[in-house]
């Protein structure tokens, strides 16, 4: 930020920890910060955290958000905020939109959840304020980074289509054991619904909707084989924006080799239970176990015929680590994701914006060469 504003964060965990910490200390001039959570306790422990582990001048403060109502505290809060960042989970994510309507404040978001943005957009539509909807990582990032690939392909080979548009993100660990091959890093509950949640994707150059975990596939990169498989959110509005430009495009997460096996077998024994979600969270954090030690692995590619029809490809890797932020070390999962919420808000808060802004509707290269993403990304 090069100016002075007053940030509200809706959500006391990992992420709003971590957003927090960003805007402190990347900021040219550091926020005013509210920390939300309906937990009183979490959130001023939050606040502390972020004093505690800036290097700055700064000024937290934890307070309670009501799950339901709006106290008259929440409403002082909201009127003195210029953003809210919402880091709640996606089902929330309505609510806290109506407020930065009602108290004119711009909003951003991190949520996969799709009939939830479709509420939002509904909502928003003839907002005075700026909503970006889908700025963490997947959403977000890598929908950036492959509409960036597919604008500078179609540039530099002369043309205004292309075969396929690929976009892949794992939030893996670095070691993994049978038979589920996989730790958290993340939401249980997010990981269970985006394996659950129907994905939408580019097929012969229309728009459809399949299952998750219904294409997996092998993918190496940097040398080591993956398993990759669609799931749901992660490709925002690029289905939208790129329809009838792309013949195919989807987004997939990654994992280590064997997973996906051990969640079909999970998935075969849910039964007809009214919250599947639910029940595949359940039986994943039985036997899973949270994991601190983290990476991010990325990859976004287009392909296609150039104009003189030789077939390229073009490719982006990368893998981010755990990174020191001030006196804190965040894990990747965190500074992944809290880094484009930061610019989401940088690029609310100092360039005009009303209404809905969604991932196909920003500069992708100024974005994404933005502060607060090339901390942690690097320079696209």
């Amino acid at each position: 930020m090069k100016k002075h504003h007053t940030i509200i964060i809706a959500g006391a965990g990992g992420i709003a920890e971590a957003v927090g910490l960003l805007l402190m200390e990347w900021s040219e001039v550091p926020p005013t910060l509210f920390i939300g959570d309906r937990t009183h306790s979490k959130a001023k422990k939050v606040a502390h955290w972020i004093e505690e582990g800036t290097t700055k001048r700064c000024s937290v403060n934890g307070f309670h958000l009501a799950e339901k109502s709006l106290t008259e505290e929440m409403a002082a809060i909201l009127r003195q905020g210029d953003i809210i960042l919402d880091c709640l989970p996606g089902s929330q994510a309505p609510r806290i939109a109506q407020f930065a309507k009602d108290f004119n404040l711009h909003y951003a978001n991190l949520t996969e959840y799709v009939s939830e943005t479709e509420e939002i957009m509904a909502l928003a539509k003839d907002a005075k304020t700026g909503f970006v909807l889908q700025t963490g990582l997947a959403p977000g990032y890598i929908d950036l980074l492959a509409n960036a690939l597919f604008q500078q392909f179609c540039r530099d080979f002369g043309v205004d289509k292309v075969d396929k548009l690929e976009m892949k993100v794992g939030a893996l660990t670095n070691h993994a054991v049978a038979p589920h091959y996989y730790g958290f890093t993340w939401s249980p509950v997010g990981v269970a619904t985006e394996y659950l949640k129907e994905t939408i994707v580019i097929r012969d150059f229309k728009k459809t909707i399949l299952p998750s975990l219904s294409e997996k596939a092998t993918i190496i990169i940097d040398g080591i084989a993956y398993e990759e498989d669609l799931t749901s959110g992660g490709a925002a509005d690029l289905p939208d924006a790129l329809l009838g430009k792309v013949r195919s495009l989807d987004y997939k997460t990654l994992r280590h080799q064997g997973h996906y096996a051990w969640v079909q077998e999970q998935l075969t024994t849910l039964g007809n239970t009214s919250d599947a979600i639910k029940t595949l969270q359940e039986k994943m954090e039985a036997v899973i176990p949270h994991i601190e030690d983290d990476k991010i692995v990325l990859y976004a590619a287009v392909e296609g015929k150039d104009a003189a029809g030789i077939l390229r490809r073009r490719e982006i890797a990368k893998c981010i680590l755990p990174q020191k932020v001030g006196k804190h070390q965040l894990r990747a999962i965190q500074t992944t994701t809290a880094a484009p919420l930061a610019q989401a808000a940088q690029l609310l808060l100092e360039t005009p914006h009303s209404g809905v802004v969604l991932q196909s509707q920003i500069d992708p290269v100024q974005f994404l060469n933005g502060n607060y993403i090339v901390h942690v990304y690097g320079k696209l």
